[in-house]
């Protein structure tokens, strides 16, 4: 039930910055699931359990069977109407041909040579403005910007809070999804932060 709630909330977000299937040209999805290979193993169930129109980023960056999970996501996808962005490695995204790529912030520092794909969406993980700035100048759609609070992924980080997240969304030059610690709990906080929606791991297990 707190995976959906997160879910519900994240749409809420989504439609009122305006990036909602029929808030705009190139809609953005509503959520976003990040899988995690400590966190999440096991994905699809929480994959299935996704509102039509999100979006599943796969990480697992040492799954053996990475590659295998990735096609079983994108077989979810295309049933359910989702996406799938492939982290850091463009060309498993061609091959399967996923819906886009994801750049971790290390990427966008140094950015790969990179076959971008007509119709692709990627997104790019950041932690601060300048982070956040270094994406919009790559042709990034979407920055993933954390932590918004405290999460187990990053034991002892200092979170953003709502204040300072909020500010930092509306002073970027491309759409921003909050992400770290985001719960059914405390989602609602971000409600009107201008945020473009909600990316979870934990927040959107099922």
């Amino acid at each position: 039930m707190s995976a959906a709630t997160l879910a519900k909330l994240s749409l809420r977000l989504n439609r009122a910055a305006g990036f909602s299937a029929t808030g705009c040209s190139r809609a953005l999805p509503g959520t976003i699931l990040i899988t995690d290979e400590v966190r999440l193993p096991d994905p699809l169930p929480s994959a299935a359990a996704l509102p039509r129109g999100s979006a599943i980023i796969l990480r697992h960056y040492d799954c053996p069977g990475r590659e295998a999970l990735a096609r079983a996501l994108m077989a979810l996808c295309r049933q359910n109407g989702l996406r799938l962005l492939i982290a850091g490695d463009w060309r498993l995204a061609w091959k399967l041909n996923a819906h886009g790529i994801h750049l971790p912030e290390w990427q966008v520092r140094r950015p790969p040579p990179l076959k971008r794909k007509p119709g692709w969406l990627i997104t790019a993980a950041a932690h601060s403005p300048a982070a956040v700035r270094r994406a919009a100048r790559q042709d990034v759609d979407a920055a993933l910007l954390s932590p918004v609070f405290a999460t187990a992924s990053h034991p002892g980080a200092v979170e953003l809070g709502t204040v300072r997240f909020a500010n930092w969304v509306r002073g970027a030059p491309l759409p921003v999804y909050g992400l770290g610690g985001i719960s059914a709990a405390n989602g609602n906080r971000l409600l009107h932060s201008g945020a473009a929606g909600i990316a979870a791991i934990s927040g959107l297990a099922s």
